[in-house]
């Protein structure tokens, strides 16, 4: 899994690191191709020195200072969740202020993060880990690194501030935008800043926002805020000021890409999925008023209204929309992404919780668009390795307090977390379940599943914590950091279904019906390719893409250890996948899940019938399966009289190819009708179609 400290693992790292715009780190004094923190240059006493933080304490800084020959110098060191970066940067300008030279050196979770750019009199040229290329040097051309220091927001702003119109050509493509947000001044003891907030958009789904002090760089919020040393108490202030200019903009995209269906919407002779029975139905009639489905039948047996704006389906299926039961939406443009590939409904499973709680008010009220969320919060324990979002908590008192306080916000879940100590395990599912809320999660370390099945959990959250009940102690003892990855990696292909411990542990689970989140793309992202491949969660889009998402997304499969190379790795994505399998067999309750930025959902579709289950199965884990699970099974989940319009027009057939659930014409949600090549291109993607 990932985390999003590259966009949650995208696991939450990928997309979290996505999200917020970070990367990887670099060199000093004479160059060098080692990266470990030894050898990475040391920041002299006058560098300045910004930290990174989040809502669970600081993670690490980056440093940037200047040497007499004019090199500009930067360094950040960032550990989270275990996952560690070291990385330094040094970079030369032109005289005319461009980039002529940046090299970057240092390692990442997913290996190295060496990188070189280079300008000379014939052209350019660059090398990562995932690509390379070359190209004709112009002038309002820049290059933004794949693994970002300091000194990539520095001067990306210094350039998009110099450039016509506040916009560049980004190398190897794309252009960046650059547009004023709002302005704050902050304090801090006797000393006051006048900061402007500026959105830059190209880059990815959603915008970076940066802090400038005039047309200087100061900061950057987001999922971890990087502010100068000092003046991480104004982060707070800069955040809210810049969601609030977000929410603004964002709340113009409603009507203009999702108009409301006052007059009733008719989809005739289309092929629909009923999830309820778990069968195709062809040439039917499915009628739409005020958000809800008023007819299903016949197209032979059902004229549609008079007034009704009538959509032909022939040749095309008409499917109930999707579920993805493990997102983490940070950002407003999550939910554009989702809807585009007909995901109306997520269950978040763990963020920051008031930013999470308004911005789906805020879907509610119709200020937003983004799918039905679900909400878990997220309660770990306080340890260096905790979580980024949600509370921490470490006795009795603060871990029932924090399940009171997650139900009294509206929350219908807790998502318990891997540095969460187990003894406070049990007395939080007692209290959350008379307070009727679901439990979920990871594993606490020193905890194998079938004790946390012991103590009440509802579901378990990736099937590597379904593995772990078969994992050595070193494994389990260290599950809040990458042996959570690493040692079902290593050992899993040892692990026999039928044999002790595992098969007691999933008797158990199939007897009391305890649902699973397997993520099982999630592993195969992790595991299979080799740095600088596209997994194949990702393929169809990669001509579609934001650049900078593509090279991200090419860099976020594991390094290989001595213990556990790439051909271990396979062997361990394969034994996930047979125990995968083996849920199905026992008819334990499996929901479709990504722990990414949905695009990845069609994928555990897809792997669903590979492990040896009927398309229609598949599909229902992704759509009714889920929907009862959260209490949701008579609102959504199928296309039913009575129930809520959540539907999504695809060309093909499901039955013949699931791919073919990629090729998303309409969404229809909360009454909005929506294309989805107009939902795919605002949310930075390039064109309508599969590839």
């Amino acid at each position: 899994m990932k985390d999003r400290t590259k966009l949650l693992w995208l696991p939450a790292t990928a997309w979290m690191l996505m999200q917020a715009g970070m990367a990887h780190a670099h060199d000093a004094a004479p160059p060098v191709v080692a990266g470990n923190a030894e050898t990475l240059a040391t920041p002299p006493k006058t560098a300045k020195v910004w930290g990174i933080t989040s809502a669970s304490g600081r993670h690490g800084t980056m440093s940037r200072w200047t040497t007499e020959d004019g090199t500009q110098w930067s360094r950040k060191s960032f550990l989270v969740r275990g996952l560690k970066t070291e990385m330094e940067q040094q970079t030369r300008f032109a005289a005319d202020g461009s980039i002529r030279m940046l090299r970057i050196r240092g390692t990442t979770p997913y290996g190295t993060a060496d990188e070189d750019f280079t300008v000379s009199a014939t052209g350019y040229s660059f090398k990562t880990a995932v690509d390379h290329g070359s190209g004709k040097a112009e002038s309002n051309l820049h290059y933004h690194p794949l693994n970002e220091t300091i000194d990539s927001y520095v001067a990306l702003t210094d350039a998009l501030m110099k450039a016509p119109g506040n916009r560049l050509r980004i190398v190897p493509s794309g252009e960046a935008r650059l547009s004023r947000l709002t302005a704050l001044q902050v304090s801090r003891g006797g000393e006051t800043r006048q900061l402007t907030a500026h959105a830059v958009d190209g880059l990815g789904v959603s915008p970076l926002v940066i802090w400038t002090e005039g047309e200087s760089f100061f900061g950057t919020i987001g999922l971890y805020q990087i502010l100068p040393d000092g003046w991480e108490g104004v982060g707070q202030q800069l955040g809210i000021a810049q969601a609030e200019a977000l929410a603004s903009r964002n709340a113009t995209l409603v009507d203009r890409l999702a108009p409301r269906a006052d007059q009733p919407l008719a989809f005739t002779n289309v092929r629909i999925f009923d999830a309820d029975d778990g069968v195709f139905r062809d040439g039917m009639t499915v009628t739409v008023e005020k958000g809800k489905i008023v007819r299903v039948g016949p197209a032979k047996e059902i004229a549609p209204p008079g007034a009704a704006l009538v959509i032909d389906g022939r040749g095309k299926t008409l499917m109930p929309g999707l579920w993805d039961v493990h997102q983490h939406l940070f950002n407003d443009e999550a939910g554009l992404l989702l809807l585009s590939q007909g995901i109306v409904n997520v269950r978040d499973a763990g963020n920051q919780i008031d930013e999470l709680l308004e911005r789906r008010q805020r879907i509610r009220d119709g200020k937003l668009l983004g799918p039905r969320i679900v909400a878990s919060m997220l309660i770990d324990g306080k340890n260096p390795l905790a979580a980024q979002v949600g509370k921490t908590v470490a006795t009795v008192a603060e871990a029932q307090d924090a399940v009171r306080y997650a139900k009294a916000r509206g929350f219908e879940g807790i998502k318990l977390y891997g540095s969460l100590d187990k003894s406070l395990v049990k007395p939080m599912v007692e209290e959350a379940h008379k307070l009727g809320i679901r439990v979920h999660g990871h594993i606490p370390h020193g905890m194998r599943p079938g004790e946390a099945v012991a103590a009440g959990y509802d579901e378990l959250n990736h099937i590597n914590f379904v593995m772990m009940e078969a994992m050595p102690d070193s494994v389990v003892e260290r599950s809040n950091t990458n042996a959570r990855f690493y040692g079902p990696a290593r050992y899993g292909p040892d692990v026999r279904f039928d044999a002790p411990p595992m098969k007691a542990f999933l008797d158990t689970l199939s007897q009391r019906q305890i649902a699973v989140d397997p993520d099982i793309s999630l592993y195969e992202t992790s595991f299979v390719p080799e740095q600088g491949e596209l997994a194949i969660s990702y393929a169809p889009f990669r001509q579609s893409m934001p650049t900078a998402m593509r090279r991200t997304l090419s860099s976020i499969s594991f390094a290989p250890t001595a213990e556990v190379d790439r051909k271990t790795m396979r062997k361990g994505y394969q034994s996930l996948f047979a125990l995968t399998a083996e849920l199905f067999r026992r008819n334990i309750p499996v929901m479709a899940g990504t722990d990414g930025n949905g695009l990845e959902l069609v994928r555990e579709i897809e792997l669903y019938h590979a492990a040896g289950v009927s398309p229609e199965r598949a599909i229902q884990a992704a759509t009714i399966v889920p929907a009862k699970a959260f209490g949701l099974g008579e609102t959504t989940g199928s296309i039913r009289v009575g129930k809520d319009a959540d539907l999504f027009l695809i060309s093909g057939d499901p039955r013949a190819d699931l791919g073919t659930l990629r090729n998303v014409e309409y969404v229809l949600r909360d009454g909005r009708l929506m294309r989805a090549d107009a939902l795919r291109h605002a949310a930075g993607f390039n064109d309508a179609g599969q590839h």
